[in-house]
């Protein structure tokens, strides 16, 4: 009975992979991992997925079994969605920008264990960063002090001149003096302004908490930048790999 169900049900992609290439089980499955493996003309990724005896397996010529590469992911987050929402809610396929000139191929692993060190408030849209590379990982940890973020501020009403210089002061959190915004106006037009906060060492809720102290509600906020690496060319939750040249 089981041989018969096994028969039927066939047997694990890699165990194919290695016979047909005559390569280690390990070394299967890195090719498959990386997208190199076909069956029946689609890409299949799980080393697990069983075939049987009749499917077509083919392997793209010259791949090499090499371990998938770590990535690091920039994603323009919608408003009204959390910064930690669970992966697959944020970083789907099918949203990769067509302006992604990294040549990379989206792979399923490219997703898994992919953390956010760049907080947003759920009402922010704009950039936020999700890597796999333990170098990024160190560089937006410790270097998270001195980062400096560019974000783009609409508020109701005009900002008058006493206000945008108590903007530009050094907030001060839990008796602590942080480090000042840069605070300018971009515009003004139908009631609304708009600020540019240019700031080090930011996190979730301090621009709210320096627009109550001068009494301006905010309409909207988009977060522009991340050190060096700009929000532009993605709408909103469209995602691209970071490309190597790039740094924060």
């Amino acid at each position: 009975m089981n041989i018969l169900q096994t028969r039927d049900e066939g047997i694990r992609l890699a165990k194919r992979v290695a016979a047909d290439m005559n390569c280690s089980r390990r070394e299967a499955e890195l090719l498959i991992e990386n997208g190199a493996v076909r069956v029946d003309g689609n890409v299949v990724e799980v080393p697990q997925a069983r075939v049987t005896p009749q499917q077509r397996v083919e392997i793209a010529t010259g791949a090499r079994p090499e371990p998938v590469q770590v990535v690091t992911i920039l994603l323009n987050k919608p408003a009204g969605i959390a910064f930690d929402a669970p992966v697959p809610k944020l970083l789907v396929p099918a949203q990769r920008s067509e302006a992604d000139d990294s040549q990379r191929p989206t792979l399923q692993r490219h997703f898994a264990n992919q953390h956010c060190f760049t907080p947003l408030e759920k009402g922010a849209s704009g950039l936020i960063v999700f890597t796999q590379d333990p170098r990024i990982e160190r560089k937006l940890v410790e270097d998270a002090a001195l980062m400096e973020y560019e974000v783009m501020v609409d508020v109701q009403g005009e900002v008058g001149p006493q206000a945008l210089h108590r903007l530009n002061q050094s907030p001060v959190v839990d008796g602590r003096a942080m480090l000042p915004a840069k605070v300018s106006v971009n515009r003004q037009n139908e009631g609304v302004t708009g600020l540019r906060f240019a700031m080090k060492g930011a996190w979730p809720g301090q621009i709210a908490q320096m627009c109550d102290s001068v009494d301006l509600r905010i309409v909207a906020m988009k977060r522009l930048r991340v050190g060096r690496v700009p929000l532009a060319g993605l709408a909103p939750g469209e995602w691209r790999y970071l490309l190597p040249h790039e740094k924060f």
